[in-house]
């Protein structure tokens, strides 16, 4: 074999193991902002990634009060091409100011209503709907003698001072539905009231969601005040924590996605917006949430409180969006001196 025959063959070879490469290389790199929680991050992006083998995540994950704010700081030069896994509350916020790209993902129609943006073409599809809950230690109350509440007001018994932890509604998407829940539930004077004498009894405003319950879970403090989806989670590995759904009406979120207009990747992300639509992404939601956005999926988590989905408050939330800043300011004057600092 001759030195030119040699030459072709080892080009012939080398084209055979091209392929992979070149398909790697034509990948699209996607920047998708999101609040999701740090064990859903892997599981969702080998989802999507196998399912649109043609873009690759790159996830910027932050809780929601910062995320919404580093996407607002950035909307005159957008970063991100997409937003999945966010508040409504944060994407309404963001279409009033025209960030949010309008595209109607394959199959959002079959969508609960409410689940989805009432606009034609859509600017947000929903994912799930998560709510607040108390995550109640009952070692921790057993040694400090706590009776068990049942209704938010029953938080207010001095017998709980210093005992409870919750979630800063500016940095925090669950604090934001919780003080969101109670203006709903209590109208605005009262519900500015309650947490006034709420706040006696609180021991620090974490600036994230899950913390509250993660700290109660640990023995730190006998109630934090969380959400649905991590009560639930530690509650299945064994934490001693009973999940209460407060039977005076429960704020709720619904986690949802979003195109950002400016986007350098505005195909890529479209597939990527199909996908999160889509039934083999609403059984994945499944794995962590009791109600989804797509009828019929039947979620796969356990030991969901029952009663939850009765206990929602009734919410607008394009209202609720255009008042959050009014909402956080006011909150913040009141109530951010026991706030944990800052990292």
């Amino acid at each position: 074999m001759n030195r030119r025959t040699l030459t072709a063959t080892a080009l012939a070879l080398a084209c055979t193991l091209l392929p992979p490469q070149a398909e790697a290389q034509q990948r699209t790199r996607l920047t998708v902002y999101t609040a999701l929680e740090n064990e859903q991050l892997a599981p969702f992006k080998r989802a999507a990634e196998a399912a649109v083998p043609s873009i690759e995540i790159a996830w910027v994950r932050d809780s929601t009060g910062i995320i919404t704010a580093r996407l607002i700081a950035e909307r005159q030069n957008p970063r991100a091409d997409m937003v999945w896994g966010l508040s409504v509350f944060s994407l309404l916020q963001m279409e009033a100011q025209e960030m949010l790209e309008p595209y109607t993902p394959q199959g959002a129609d079959a969508l609960r209503p409410n689940f989805r943006s009432d606009r034609s073409p859509m600017t947000w599809t929903g994912m799930d709907a998560f709510v607040s809950a108390i995550c109640f230690n009952t070692v921790v109350a057993q040694q400090r003698n706590l009776p068990r509440p049942s209704t938010w007001a029953d938080l207010l018994n001095p017998a709980y001072r210093g005992q409870i932890v919750m979630p800063n509604p500016a940095s925090s998407g669950t604090g934001f539905l919780t003080v969101a829940g109670w203006l709903g539930a209590q109208g605005n004077d009262a519900a500015w009231t309650y947490m006034t004498n709420l706040h006696e009894n609180m021991q620090v405003y974490t600036h994230s969601g899950s913390a509250p319950c993660n700290n109660a879970a640990r023995g730190e403090y006998g109630l934090g005040i969380s959400f649905d989806m991590r009560a639930v989670t530690l509650r299945n590995q064994g934490a001693p924590i009973e999940i209460i759904v407060p039977t005076d009406g429960v704020g709720f979120d619904l986690e949802a996605t979003a195109l950002m207009r400016g986007s350098r990747n505005l195909e890529a992300a479209k597939r990527l917006a199909d996908f999160a639509v889509s039934r083999p992404a609403m059984e994945l939601y499944g794995r962590y949430y009791a109600l989804v956005a797509l009828p019929g999926v039947q979620p796969a988590v356990q030991n969901y409180p029952a009663e939850f989905e009765q206990r929602l408050v009734s919410q607008n939330f394009r209202d609720v969006a255009l008042r959050r800043d009014a909402i956080l300011r006011e909150w913040s004057g009141r109530f951010d001196s026991k706030s944990a600092p800052r990292n």
